[in-house]
């Protein structure tokens, strides 16, 4: 398509986009409107020209010899950089971080201390299910990747931890900022709607200061690339393994037998006592449980999403309501933990993500 042709098209376009809109209800204009944009970048990207054609006519030595410019076909350029991720890996980091939470509750240092009591006779168990389970343990050490394994990967993926960091290996310095600016993104947009729906009565909100959409796509856009960016080599692999590992762990925990000789009514029951006696004591281990879920639950979806900028309001707001009631549960246990106390709130740590100073955030609040 020549360029002189493109320019024409989307001229025409957009006037033939005005007067349709004229004769559609306001509430169905943002549809077509939508719609329009989608096919007329199918259009657009179809009838496009070749690339090297392209240069070899601009540059005139094509078969017609050299064009006025705008004969020249347009160059059809395409922003993919948001989709070049691998999503493997993403997937593979949302549950390296559910694996880092049960990490931080003790759950693999408690495993460790029932193989050892089962192999030196301290614990009455025999023939049972937990016998059974403690024996298959035994039988995965020693895993391929071990406590060392794991802290390094923490701190490549995730910048947790106090592992070294690998010569030359990229690692994750700004996840925590990234992860604690999304969920706060999630939570205000969401807040903002229940908001607008209280004073309004309805549920469109002309004002929305923190918890826009752009946001929270900007926000997940880039802990996406920084995510992918950091959990090549050995996560995919090391988080199947540990994940398999952890399941067997929590299985093990829940065995009758195990239970009983632990006079414990549930596997985290068990897990609190062994923490208790030869650890000095257990802690978070509710704030922990909950960010392990809905800190994956929300890195999946961060995973999955388009985060196209063109998208529809109320198609967004559906589709990532579920993550949005994960951001605010994950908020709530994160505020509980040591490190979460200093978290200053939803609106302010907001107002710092996106670079707005206290006295310009509180004019654009008022």
């Amino acid at each position: 398509m020549a360029y002189d042709t493109h320019e024409t098209i989307q001229r025409l376009w957009q006037r033939f986009i005005r007067d349709e809109l004229d004769g559609l209800p306001a509430e169905q204009r943002r549809a077509v409107v939508q719609e329009m944009e989608n096919r007329l970048s199918q259009l657009l990207g179809t009838a496009g020209g070749d690339g090297t054609a392209s240069f070899i006519d601009l540059v005139g030595l094509g078969k017609d010899g050299v064009l006025p410019f705008g004969d020249v076909s347009y160059p059809n350029l395409v922003a993919d950089f948001d989709e070049a991720i691998v999503p493997s890996q993403l997937h593979a980091a949302a549950d390296l971080y559910f694996v880092f939470q049960h990490e931080r509750m003790g759950v693999f240092r408690v495993a460790e201390v029932l193989r050892k009591l089962f192999r030196d006779g301290r614990m009455r168990i025999q023939r049972g299910p937990g016998a059974r389970s403690l024996y298959l343990l035994e039988k995965w050490q020693p895993l391929r990747y071990g406590v060392r394994d794991r802290a390094i990967a923490y701190m490549r993926v995730f910048n947790y931890g106090k592992a070294p960091r690998p010569a030359g290996a990229i690692v994750n310095v700004n996840f925590h900022y990234q992860l604690v600016a999304l969920m706060s993104s999630l939570a205000q947009y969401y807040r903002d709607l229940v908001i607008g729906e209280v004073i309004r009565g309805s549920q469109n909100i002309e004002q929305r200061p923190y918890g826009t959409i752009a946001t929270i796509q900007r926000l997940g856009t880039d802990l996406r690339y920084a995510v992918d960016r950091a959990s090549y080599g050995n996560i995919l692999a090391l988080t199947h393994e540990t994940g398999l590992y952890l399941k067997q762990i929590l299985e093990l925990f829940d065995a009758p037998d195990i239970k009983k000789a632990w006079d414990a009514n549930s596997k985290w029951d068990v897990l609190e006592r062994l923490l208790d006696q030869y650890f000095g004591g257990a802690r978070e281990l509710s704030q922990r449980a909950k960010m392990a879920e809905t800190g994956r639950r929300v890195l999946l979806w961060v995973a999955n999403s388009a985060f196209d900028s063109t998208e529809d309001a109320t198609r967004f707001q559906v589709e990532a309501q579920t993550a949005g009631a994960s951001a605010e549960a994950w908020i709530a246990a994160y505020r509980m933990t040591n490190e979460g106390r200093r978290f200053p709130g939803v609106a302010q740590h907001l107002r710092w993500a996106v670079g707005l100073p206290d006295k310009d955030a509180r004019m654009v609040a008022g």
